[in-house]
């Protein structure tokens, strides 16, 4: 039989014995049950009969399951187990006794500034632990702003909403996902989001829990979605401080608005910065007696919204903390009545005369039983015990506020450390109760440390990254980056890329703390190279040596008389000289002296013949002969052929 059906009495996983309905959503059935193994109440979240029969939503379900399941942060419930059974998958939560901020709302309470500062700063801690391990809540409603006995924010229902975007048998294609009185215009347009739409919807919570109606309205749900695309949030006199920090986290632009930490740390200050809040009007979750049999009676919510359970708590009061939706409709279990009527008074006989002594007797025991109870409750409510305002402890370290609170006598509760991005470790994250609460000597004060920053991978930078896309990436992972850090020439990686990073001297990283510096080294590129000297060799040496340098040579030829033919004269840049790789260096190679052909100059003076001889590169030498006579001869004789420069001998007659 099914567990919607029947649910008291059924166990889940060998483990999880129901003992009640808690209540109904559109995507499961909610019912406290008992840990028969640890002996404590939790809360088992059964899917609905029509979402297991979906593949799709399953496969996102188990997937999204897993990585909830591993948050573990003070101001996010807990998932303790999870498994499938008969009745299809299912989800074993922590059981909070606080109620929900949709019960108070429901109810007509509202919440001061100083009240709504605390709480979404604790909703904001708690969604920026998820966002830092990429997990967007996508439907941030009062109903999943749970609360503890003692009035601690728990934000519920991680993933729900990404394993119902998958289900076929209940979102059409098109549909939103999220509740449309708090999503954001990015999430309404069905464009893709990150951790600053749960902003958007924190805001628009924090707004609504303020004044008592959410900020955009319309008289369908489209209608509702459309008044909210490109409008900023509308003013509120009953905001007051918090005005400022929710119209910034509700900008239109996700760009424009703050991520959840920074969030938290702005409702953090400001809740330091107001009066004292005063204790949360929770909507607390009435008691279920034991039945005789040693397990837990079953809560009759078969009732109407407005029947009593107990402590003068009604159905409607009592349901959704799970679910945020409506009761009416409901009807009570029929039942006898507990109710005892007053003993009758007994008369006096007739004849009886009156005695005065008894009556005497009477009130002074009265008196004595009056005050031996009143000496009672005195000690038990410690009605004569000392009260003080408890310190702020938050971002002090363990030491500090155990050191601050033994003045007033006050017992300290460390709880196990959580991580957190900004509060270093070994201080308090958290204290309960809050700061300014007025407490008696003796009481307790709970605070949470922190183990410092998370651990997070460290993306890959290598391949063609240069310096942007290295600080883009290491930015959506929550590192800073230092680009360039260093440069270096490198033959193998191109000019402007990423050559390696590191943290604290490890190279090339996996793993670091959130919010770490990262220090990049970008590539010049290929080294520069010195030319070297080429005296002696050959065009093939000079050539092969600059090409396996990375050089481009380029030979150029000219006569010398004092370099060999065929030998390098000159390299253009010169010997020494630094020029970048791939540059073009031009060698000069000697062709050898050059040559001319002696003219004939037979007949000529001489002063004909020099003038001859300049014209060819050559010079006049000895002349042998009267210097009036003319030229008979040569030597070297006419048409032979001599070095430029050559003294040519002239013989005359």
């Amino acid at each position: 039989m099914s567990i919607v059906s029947e649910p008291l009495g059924r166990v889940l996983g060998n483990r999880y014995r129901v003992l009640t309905t808690l209540g109904t959503g559109a995507s499961a059935h909610v019912f406290l049950a008992e840990d028969m193994v640890l002996q404590r109440r939790v809360a088992v979240k059964v899917l609905q009969p029509a979402l297991v029969q979906d593949e799709a939503f399953l496969r996102r379900f188990r997937a999204e399951a897993r990585s909830v399941a591993s948050l573990n942060h003070p101001h996010v419930l807990r998932v303790f187990d999870w498994g499938e059974d008969d009745d299809g998958p299912y989800l074993v939560l922590e059981y909070l006794e606080g109620g929900s901020l949709f019960d108070m709302l429901a109810l007509g309470r509202r919440l001061t500034p100083p009240q709504a500062a605390r709480v979404g700063a604790q909703a904001a801690e708690g969604l920026a632990y998820a966002h830092a391990r990429g997990l967007v809540h996508r439907d941030v409603k009062p109903a999943n702003i749970l609360f503890d006995e003692e009035g601690r924010v728990r934000v519920a229902d991680f993933g729900v909403a990404r394993a119902l975007a998958s289900a076929a048998a209940t979102e059409p294609i098109g549909t939103v996902v999220g509740t449309a009185r708090y999503v954001s215009p990015e999430q309404a347009q069905g464009g893709s989001l990150d951790g600053r739409s749960d902003v958007y919807s924190l805001a628009l919570v924090l707004y609504e829990a303020v004044t008592g109606s959410p900020p955009f309205k319309g008289e369908t749900p489209i209608a509702m979605l459309n008044a909210r695309i490109g409008a900023t949030l509308p003013a509120a006199t009953a905001l007051g401080p918090l005005r400022e920090v929710l119209t910034e986290a509700a900008a239109p632009e996700p760009g424009d608005r703050p991520d959840a930490a920074a969030l938290a740390r702005s409702l953090e200050r400001m809740a330091d910065d107001l009066a004292p809040a005063a204790a949360l009007p929770l909507v607390r979750r009435p008691e279920v007696t034991h039945a005789p049999g040693g397990s837990f009676g079953p809560l009759p919510l078969d009732a109407p919204a407005d029947a009593t359970i107990a402590g003068g708590l009604t159905v409607g009061e009592v349901y959704g903390a799970y679910t945020g939706e409506p009761t009416a409709g409901l009807q009570l279990i029929p039942g006898e009545a507990t109710t005892h009527a007053p003993p009758a008074r007994r008369r006096p006989a007739a004849d009886a005369k009156p005695r005065r002594w008894p009556w005497a007797v009477a009130v002074l025991v009265l008196v004595a039983l009056l005050a031996a109870a009143g000496g009672i409750y005195a000690y038990r409510t410690k009605l004569f015990t000392p009260s003080h305002r408890l310190p702020a402890l938050v971002g002090k370290s363990l030491a500090a506020a155990r050191s601050q609170l033994r003045t007033d006598h006050f017992k300290l509760v460390v709880e196990p450390a959580v991580q957190s991005i900004h509060v270093p470790a070994g201080a308090v994250v958290s204290q309960q109760p809050a700061r300014g609460t007025l407490l008696k000597e003796g009481s307790t004060v709970t605070v949470v440390p922190s183990k410092g920053l998370p651990i997070e991978n460290v993306p890959s930078l290598s391949g063609e990254i240069d310096c942007v896309v290295a600080r883009q990436l290491l930015a959506e992972a929550h590192f800073k980056a230092q680009c360039p850090a260093l440069s270096a020439y490198t033959k193998t990686v191109p000019q402007g890329d990423v050559i390696n990073w590191s943290y604290h001297g490890q190279l090339d990283p996996t793993t670091a703390p959130y919010g770490s510096t990262i220090a990049v080294a970008i590539s010049e590129g290929k080294p520069p190279v010195a030319i070297p000297s080429f005296a002696g060799y050959t065009w093939t040496q000079a050539s092969a040596t600059l090409t396996s340098d990375g050089l481009s040579p380029k030979e150029v030829k000219v006569f010398s008389t004092t370099v060999p033919a065929g030998e390098v004269i000159s390299t253009t840049p010169a010997t020494g000289v630094l020029v970048p790789a791939d540059s073009t260096v031009t060698v000069t190679v000697s062709k050898g002296p050059q040559t001319v052909k002696v003219p004939n100059l037979v007949t000529d003076t001489v002063q004909k013949a020099t003038v001859a001889l300049q014209k060819v590169g050559l010079v006049v030498g000895q002349v042998y002969g009267p210097g009036t006579g003319k030229v008979f001869t040569t030597v070297p004789l006419a048409g032979q052929r001599a070095k430029v420069g050559t003294a040519v001998t002239l013989y005359t007659q």
